[in-house]
């Protein structure tokens, strides 16, 4: 083995083929691969609880640890799986290390998306037998699929500009190369191991061999989806996209009216489509949504004296109502796998299941207060968690929209019954419906809790959202 390099990072995604990459070069002498080391829900495996004597806990205080000890404790080369949603502090520190070799996976998305998707309803996520294959179409989402292709796409970009800038190289490899040998070997080679193998690993199985039509239901929507996205925008530009993104498919159109709300997660998003809707008199579902960016700017084009607008919601609010929906909830639009890290790794004092009847205001504001605590570590990157667009500062969010386009308004909550009439008003439209009080389904009222020390704290987590847009405090 030559000293080329000290340890190595496999960096991929979910269905992209990892685990059997991990497998073959684990079938070489000198090669150990350490699994998803930096998962934030687990350490290595599922089952697993420790790397090399560093356990969850010790590596989430500091994950350096564990990239040290990788490098230095495993016998031969060691290294592991990094996919773009797991500990963000260890990424710049790894892609900088020119002794860390740096593998990339990659695979077609609309590929891996399908695949993502049949394992999510079979629940099979490996298959060594192929007697015990399960099979399932799935409905494609042309919604999720560009959420999907965002993050993959960001995250590669953010590889080759971290591999650009340090004069560095890596070793490229598609998921239909693994099943090259002379592939495999000559990776091995690379990576400075001088074994080679004479046949692959065939205890894992391909899933799901079928052609793509075989496997989604609604094939020819999923191919229409597919031609209208802009191929040009998912290439590298000076202005691509940074990491937050200008997420475009959130933004929402009046049917006839030239409005576009552009929504900040965790805003009175409800309360404002409601309103869209009655504006012209229509369904909810009839309000013009999931845009590309070359959609929009032809709804743009299409829609001259056009006014775009988003909401702010004061910061305790905004954390209260994330707490409530996505972490406290156990129901659609929770964070299933978020929570359960709350509760085990960050003794979030949440029940295991919804709240019941012993879930009080007391315990609400621990909780809350709990929540609260964990954000100013999430905003601060101290956790492996990713900060999610429902927690994000809104200093934040709307950067991400400027990327493509930013707001000509700029509200907030308290003054949406005013203020969006007149903004009605200046794009021409006669009759103006008067906004539908907000509904409140949290299981405990912000109101109830309130105090001068969630205020205290809220105010540390977002302290760029207060100093940013002159927020005080929430009444």
């Amino acid at each position: 083995m030559t000293s080329r390099f000290d340890y190595f990072v496999v960096f991929a995604e979910m269905r992209t083929g990892s685990n059997f990459l991990e497998t073959n070069l684990n079938a070489y002498d000198g090669i150990t691969c350490h699994g998803e080391a930096f998962n934030p829900h687990f350490i290595g495996y599922p089952n697993t609880t420790e790397i090399l004597g560093v356990t969850q806990a010790m590596r989430d205080a500091d994950p350096l640890r564990l990239v040290t000890t990788i490098r230095d404790q495993t016998e031969g080369l060691g290294g592991f799986r990094y996919f773009h949603d797991h500990d963000a502090r260890v990424l710049d520190a790894v892609l900088g290390d020119p002794r860390c070799a740096k593998i990339i996976l990659t695979r077609n998305p609309a590929e891996s998306y399908v695949s993502w998707k049949i394992a999510q309803a079979t629940g099979q996520w490996k298959l060594t037998d192929a007697r015990r294959r399960k099979d399932s179409r799935i409905t494609f989402d042309r919604d999720e699929f560009e959420s999907h292709l965002g993050a993959l796409q960001a995250f590669q970009l953010q590889l080759l500009h971290g591999l650009q800038i340090t004069g560095q190289t890596a070793f490229y490899v598609d998921y239909e190369d693994l099943q090259s040998v002379e592939v495999m070997n000559g990776l091995a080679r690379w990576l400075g191991v001088s074994g080679q193998l004479e046949s692959l690993d065939q205890s894992l199985k391909k899933q799901n061999p079928e052609p793509m039509a075989d496997k989604v239901r609604n094939f020819d929507a999923m191919g229409d989806a597919l031609a209208r996205l802009d191929r040009f925008n998912l290439s590298r530009t000076p202005n691509f996209e940074p990491r937050r993104g200008a997420q475009v498919p959130s933004f929402v159109a009046a049917a006839k009216a030239p409005l576009l709300y552009m929504p900040v997660r965790s805003g009175p998003e409800a309360q404002v489509m409601s309103w869209l809707s009655a504006l012209d008199g229509v369904a909810l579902e009839e309000l013009q949504s999931k845009f590309t960016q070359k959609t929009l700017r032809q709804w743009k084009r299409q829609s001259p004296g056009h006014r775009s607008f988003t909401v702010l919601r004061h910061p305790v609010a905004r954390a209260h109502d994330a707490f409530c929906r996505r972490i406290l909830a156990t129901g659609p639009g929770s964070y299933a796998e978020i929570r359960k890290t709350l509760r085990q790794a960050f003794k979030l004092p949440i029940p295991g299941q919804a709240p019941g009847a012993d879930y009080d205001r007391a315990a609400h504001r621990t909780a809350f207060l709990a929540f609260l605590e964990f954000l100013k570590k999430n905003l601060n990157g101290q956790t492996g968690i990713r900060v999610d667009a429902s927690w994000a500062s809104q200093a934040q969010v709307i950067q991400g929209f400027a990327n493509f386009a930013l707001p000509d308004v700029i509200l907030r909550e308290s003054e949406m019954s005013e203020a969006l009439p007149d903004l009605a008003r200046r794009v021409g439209c006669d009759t103006i419906p008067a906004l539908a009080p907000a509904q409140d389904d949290a299981p405990v009222a912000l109101a109830e809790i309130y105090d001068d020390e969630i205020e205290a704290l809220a105010a540390q987590v977002y302290q760029r959202d207060y100093v940013t847009f002159g927020f005080d405090r929430w009444s």
